[in-house]
């Protein structure tokens, strides 16, 4: 049976940092800026140490000075969008508002940068920036009265719905850039139910001919505000359950 490996023990925040001898012609924050544009224009699949090298103006062979593969770029760029996701302090703002804005945070963050769901639970995270968004929300739960496995409970929640609503727009936002109109796909999809649905799924169809106007990209901001508000109405009664 083959070892398992252990992506911890090999993540490139438990090594030393690379630098070259020498005057340097290139740093490690140039190379991750440069890595997190390519993976915006790109996606996952786009990024290759030629094309990063290219866009730098260095030969792919410069860059392993400052990164050992690929896998160190990727944990780089992680968690230099990490840096995107404020969380107030607890001085400046209560619980309940700044666990909200870590839920906002992460899919404001994913919004701008797709790809980075494409690594969730392949690539570690934890580098600076995603341990100091970590370390301020075990602050501003254990300030509401969350404690032990409740607390990752609770944060876990927070950040999949998140998440969930994020991946689903961001797909959204992709396709409908090459495709019809919301109106376009709205009439369509009319015609469709009117014609083989209506008295097969009257419901539906019913509710649909109520709200085919609809703005998608503010439905898709609605919908998340009002599951975050539920799921913190939730929170704030469980608090205050007799224990």
């Amino acid at each position: 049976m083959p070892g398992a490996s252990n992506p911890i023990a090999g993540s490139v925040w438990v090594r030393p940092s690379r630098s070259r001898g020498g005057q340097p012609t290139l740093n490690r924050e140039q190379i991750v800026k440069a890595t997190v544009e390519l993976l915006d224009e790109l996606g996952l699949g786009g990024l290759t140490m030629r094309r990063l090298g290219a866009k730098l103006g260095a030969g792919a062979t410069s860059l392993y000075w400052y990164v050992s593969n690929k896998d160190d770029l990727l944990e780089l760029a992680i968690d230099e969008v990490m840096a995107e996701v404020e969380i107030p302090d607890l001085t400046q703002a209560g619980w309940r508002e700044s666990a909200a804005a870590l839920s906002r945070g992460i899919r404001s963050m994913i919004l701008a940068h797709p790809w980075f769901t494409g690594l969730l639970g392949t690539t570690p995270n934890i580098g600076p920036n995603a341990m100091r968004a970590t370390d301020r929300s075990i602050a501003v739960l254990t300030a509401a009265g969350f404690s032990g496995m409740d607390l990752g409970y609770v944060s876990q929640m927070l950040i999949c719905h998140a998440i969930g609503a994020a991946t689903v727009e961001a797909a959204w936002r992709k396709n409908a850039a090459t495709q019809v109109s919301v109106t376009e796909m709205a009439k369509s999809l009319s015609e469709y139910y009117e014609r083989d649905h209506a008295a097969k799924y009257p419901n539906y169809v019913a509710w649909w001919e109520e709200n085919r106007s609809l703005d998608v990209d503010k439905m898709q901001q609605d919908s998340f505000e009002f599951g975050l508000e539920r799921l913190l109405d939730g929170l704030a009664v469980w608090l205050e359950r007799p224990t």
